[in-house]
């Protein structure tokens, strides 16, 4: 019994020291050892939370006390084992020695004896980590001392070039918890970090002395720019458009629909260039107006007769981005730009994460709105990136926020303090914006003969897709019909609108090519006042229509009409489509007056006699939009201003007398002064002008075959300027007002700008005659002077 006992001890203790499961537990020891290591010194020195700041200082070590227990602990834990483990091979040993059938003794080599080295080891180790971890910890606790106190010890600096630092500290001490973007950048409630954001996240103070601040403001990489190569093959455009909405869909149509007039046009451009080298952009268009946040109006109505002109521009702008090699990047939701601009998590009142990484934002108002929401203090640094497509436009009076709020000019779509120039529309409305555009298709020779060959002089389509555009139109509907068959495309689901009446023959709502094929047919193309200055006009004239128009008496503006109230803009609309009244004229389009029933149907008469060509101005040709945004992106750079104008788009010379022109009442640029070859327009386009009284500038220079030019008012807004037009003033001041640089008759005042950006083509006063910059324009191309590109 006692052999078979002592046997079975021996088997057991060897099994202990020898089997996989012991060799597993004791590496398991070693592996829990350095996870707690890991997680107690790691998460301590090396861990931050979502919100902390790379510039945030931890005073406090979580848990010192408790890992320092804990490791004791585990020493002593494993120098027990070492112990009875160092017992049980001495028995084992001891047992070897008293048995002959074994015939050697355990040596140095046995399993048991490495088993037994690897222990000591570990303790070993686990001891020297536990002597590391009081040191740590005490130099943590140093360390942390000093930082305290020099946390302790931030004061607001008073310095003058900082004047709103103290104020902005106040504000962050009732304020920083209304947002959680102050705690994403490391505000904690003590006036360090508040120092700390200020300078380093926000500007309103100076730099803390003590910060490190070649970590704070690593210095910008300036990445190499690539040059812009044309693009013909517009697939990739498509997928950057995305789908899921019927807005993107009619989009991508219309560009695909394109594509073959927009590669030769390409072509065209690229020859005039001679290759000049372009920088290509980086760009981001943010269609605002299609997002979800902003209602999303326009695409349930797509496939309803909606208006389409906004989505119409926003293709052909997609399209010359594209094909002028830039880099785009195209949302349509809310989260898409906050993700494309870096926004921080919160509620949008502090600046973005990284830099910008785009030169140019085209945007709507809808997106304005939204990323002046959510960029805070970065949506002032940037504004000068952005660039607005704008249908109606947005007059200077109502841009300048204290201005418009004084003077009765501030509405829900203005004072965003742009350059006037950074709002793009949809027609050359005034001067003071810049004129974007769209397209239309043009005919071939081929395509025009063809059409003037099948043309029916007594069919007529109505202008207005929707059915309240019809309602009360019956009487004017009855005399055409008398002359023409009348051809509409209203839109019905299950029965035909009752405003339409039975003689009119009515297609319902046709897809583009068919309502071309329609318009390509029919003599006359007519509109009943609404809607107003719309794409459909132009596509009727260059498939050979004659547009029909209402003149409107009184003018319609914000004044009057509620279409235009709340738009920042005070212009007068003397009818339906002023483009095509003012630009284009008979025997294309034809404005009369509708109250009057013999005017009516004796322009009907006379539009029936008449044979027309199809027609389309330049400047709505593939090419024609191609020179004016690459124009734009060329030279319009609102982000460089001169102390001599802020409103100049590109670098302008100094400011030089204005002689008078020979034989002729206005100023011009003098020959033997420098032109400045950056300057943009070039300044030997400007002609001075003295407007009439009650005219504005934009009408006094179209009186003399000129276009109004804003960034040549520093010209004229000086004192010499009125000498030089033989204008004696009694008085000269400098004040605040659209009007100005004006004169005022009555008492001889003379008044110049105090603002700049408030020079102002439109507006108008019976009391001034206005100081008028003009300068000369590109037959079919009103936006470009004729040396602009």
């Amino acid at each position: 019994m006692i052999t078979v006992n002592s046997d079975g001890k021996i088997m057991v203790r060897r099994c202990l020291v020898t089997l996989r499961p012991f060799r597993l537990f004791v590496l398991g020891i070693g592996f829990f050892t350095l996870c707690f290591l890991m997680t107690s010194l790691g998460g301590q020195f090396s861990a931050r939370r979502l919100g902390d700041s790379p510039f945030t200082v931890h005073t406090e070590v979580i848990g010192a006390l408790e890992s320092r227990v804990v490791l004791r602990k585990m020493s002593d834990l494993l120098e027990l084992m070492v112990k009875r483990m160092d017992t049980m091979v001495r028995l084992e040993n001891g047992s070897d020695l008293h048995r002959g059938d074994e015939g050697h003794a355990v040596d140095r080599f046995s399993p048991g004896a490495k088993l037994m080295e690897k222990i000591q080891a570990i303790a070993q180790n686990v001891s020297d980590i536990a002597m590391k971890v009081d040191q740590i910890l005490h130099n943590s606790v140093l360390h942390n001392k000093v930082s305290e106190g020099q946390r302790d010890q931030c004061e607001v600096p008073n310095d003058p070039k900082y004047p709103d630092c103290s104020g902005k500290v106040e504000w962050m001490h009732a304020r920083w918890t209304s947002d959680p973007c102050y705690a994403f950048f490391g505000v904690d409630g003590t006036e360090c970090s508040f120092l700390i954001y200020l300078s380093e996240v926000e500007w309103f103070c100076p730099p803390m002395p003590w910060r490190n601040q070649t970590a704070v403001f690593p210095p910008p990489k300036s990445l190499p720019k690539g040059q812009a190569a044309f693009r013909s093959n517009l697939s990739h455009l498509l997928e950057l458009i995305g789908s899921g909405k019927e807005s993107l869909i009619f989009m991508k149509r219309r560009i695909k629909q394109l594509e073959a007039h927009w590669a030769p046009a390409a072509r065209r451009l690229e020859a005039k260039l001679k290759g000049a080298r372009r920088d290509q952009k980086q760009i981001l268009i943010h269609i605002g107006f299609l997002t979800e946040e902003s209602g999303d109006v326009f695409s349930p109505r797509v496939l309803k007769g909606g208006p389409l002109g906004e989505m119409v521009q926003w293709a052909d702008i997609l399209a010359v981005l594209f094909i002028l090699g830039h880099n785009l990047k195209i949302t349509v939701s809310l989260k898409e730009l906050q993700s494309n601009l870096g926004v921080p998590p919160g509620r949008g009142n502090c600046p973005l994460t990284v830099p910008l990484p785009f030169d140019l934002i085209y945007t709507d108002y809808h997106g304005l709105q939204q990323m002046k929401q959510h960029m805070g203090l970065s949506f002032k640094k940037y504004r000068c990136r952005f660039r607005v497509i704008d249908t109606f436009g947005t007059e200077p009076a109502y841009n300048h926020e204290e201005y418009a709020t004084l003077h009765g000019y501030r509405t829900n779509w203005g004072y965003w303090n742009f350059n006037p120039k950074q709002f793009m529309t949809m027609f050359p409305h005034t001067p003071d914006n810049s004129f974007m555009g769209f397209v239309s298709e043009e005919l071939n020779s081929t395509e025009k003969q063809f059409i003037k060959n099948n043309k029916d002089s007594n069919m007529a389509v109505v202008y207005g897709k929707e059915a309240s555009i019809w309602k009360g139109k019956e009487k004017f509907l009855r005399i055409l019909n008398k002359y023409m068959e009348i051809h509409g495309t209203v839109y019905y689901e299950t029965q035909r609108p009752p405003e339409v009446p039975a003689f009119v023959k009515n297609h319902g709502l046709l897809p583009q090519q068919e309502f071309q094929q329609l318009l390509r047919k029919a003599k006359l193309f007519i509109g009943f006042g609404f809607p107003y200055e719309g794409p459909a006009p132009l596509e009727a004239i260059a498939n050979g229509c004659v547009f029909l128009q209402s003149r409107f008496s009184p003018p319609h503006s914000s004044l009057n009409h509620e279409f235009f109230r709340g738009k920042p803009t005070s212009r007068e609309v003397f009818s339906q489509h002023p483009y095509a009244e003012n630009f284009i004229g008979k025997p294309h389009v034809w404005t009369v007056d509708y109250n009057n029933s013999e005017e009516f149907e004796a322009a009907i008469k006379a539009i029936m006699r008449i044979q027309v060509d199809p027609y389309l101005p330049y400047e709505y040709t593939c090419e024609g939009m191609l020179e004016r945004i690459y124009a734009y992106i060329q030279h319009q750079d609102f982000c460089i201003t001169t102390e001599s104008s802020p409103l100049v788009a590109s670098p302008q010379p100094a400011r030089a007398l204005s002689a008078l022109a020979p034989n002729a009442p206005h100023l011009v640029w003098p020959h033997n002064a420098s032109l400045g070859s950056e300057a943009w327009p070039p300044v030997h386009s400007f002609q001075g002008w003295l407007a009439e009284t009650g005219r504005t500038c934009t009408d006094a220079c179209l009186d003399r075959g000129l276009i109004c030019e804003p960034s040549f008012f520093f010209f004229l807004n000086t004192q010499d300027a009125f000498l030089k037009l033989n204008v004696s003033c009694d008085r000269t001041e400098s004040e605040m007002n659209h009007l100005y640089p004006a004169f005022a008759q009555l008492g001889r005042e003379c008044y110049l700008q105090k603002e700049p950006i408030l020079y102002s083509c439109a507006g108008s006063n019976t009391k001034y005659h206005r100081l008028c910059p003009c300068r000369d324009f590109q037959k079919g191309q009103v936006a470009l002077c004729q040396d602009c590109l």
